[in-house]
């Protein structure tokens, strides 16, 4: 069944006027044009399913194909294949960058995932260049990483709270730049998601922490103050979408305030870029037939 959507396009039902585009060509930030979060709904549905039970059905959908995916990229790493993903989560508290990992690594064999959640520098890492430790958390041959934060938060926190001076923020940029460019280079599909969420939707999110007695050991007094610069970091992240957004290594604005579109829409990303990649199982180097017969005879 089809209908038409208000530009005239006919959609399948339960669908989109987006469905017949690669979703990452939906949500791909430009770079180098000037980035208005404000202008960008953080509840719309650009592509695919249209209401949390349909969400969930696809992204239960999606689990067969990525499952093969990654065994397969996992394989071809066992004959020399280099090439590993690396998906980048950002944004503000409260965004569901945790959320996305518990739900995203379900769909994966967790041993060949590597997943680092960036806290805080600790002293030592602060005596090191700030991409110091960022490199030694990325993934091997063969591995998905995911990264709930990372690099830029020494453009976004170090912006805002000034932890350093301009000149060495604007230096940065280039030097991500570059970085993910020679990730690329090397073998790494780089997926940089930024979770979009409301100012009111991250309001409701604290209260429900606080709500809940559960909830309380993920709710940080700091999350107010952080709170009370919204402005400032929405700018941080405009800015690092705008001067970070690549050909090689692009960014994302994936909506967030609806959590099962958020999971699907990352889960759908994956899809795509793994698809691409097409990793293929490597040939045997024994003679099968040989060792089926050997086994026969036991």
């Amino acid at each position: 069944m089809s209908k038409k959507d208000s530009k005239g396009r006919t959609t399948k039902k339960g669908s989109t006027a987006g469905d017949d585009l690669a979703l990452r060509e939906l949500l791909r930030v430009p770079g180098g044009k000037p980035m208005d979060l404000a202008a960008h709904d953080s509840r719309e549905i650009p592509a695919g399913p249209r209401d949390k039970q349909a969400g969930l059905a696809a992204m239960t959908d999606l689990a067969t194909p990525l499952a093969d995916l990654q065994e397969r990229l996992w394989a071809a790493s066992t004959a020399g294949d280099r090439r590993r993903v690396l998906l980048v989560l950002q944004g503000m508290d409260t965004s569901g960058k945790g959320g996305t990992v518990k739900h995203v690594i379900g769909l994966f064999n967790p041993s060949g995932c590597r997943i680092h959640a960036f806290k805080a520098p600790t002293p030592k890492e602060l005596r090191h260049p700030f991409l110091w430790r960022i490199k030694r958390a990325l993934p091997q041959a063969g591995e998905l990483g995911i990264f709930d934060r990372s690099h830029y938060e020494d453009v976004l926190v170090a912006r805002v709270r000034a932890f350093a001076p301009a000149a060495e923020i604007e230096r940065r940029y280039d030097e991500i730049n570059r970085f993910e460019k020679s990730l690329a280079g090397d073998g790494v599909t780089v997926i940089k998601c930024f979770l979009h969420i409301s100012y009111d939707e991250q309001r409701d999110r604290l209260l429900k922490r606080l709500d809940r007695p559960d909830k309380h050991w993920k709710f940080n007094v700091s999350d107010i103050d952080d709170r009370a610069l919204w402005p400032a970091y929405q700018q941080a992240y405009e800015l690092a979408l705008e001067r970070c957004s690549t050909p090689r290594a692009p960014w994302y604005l994936v909506p967030a305030d609806r959590k099962w579109y958020r999971n699907w829409a990352v889960s759908r990303l994956l899809l795509e870029h793994l698809s691409e990649l097409d990793p293929r199982y490597p040939k045997a180097d024994f003679d099968v037939e040989e060792a089926r017969r050997r086994l026969l005879e036991q």
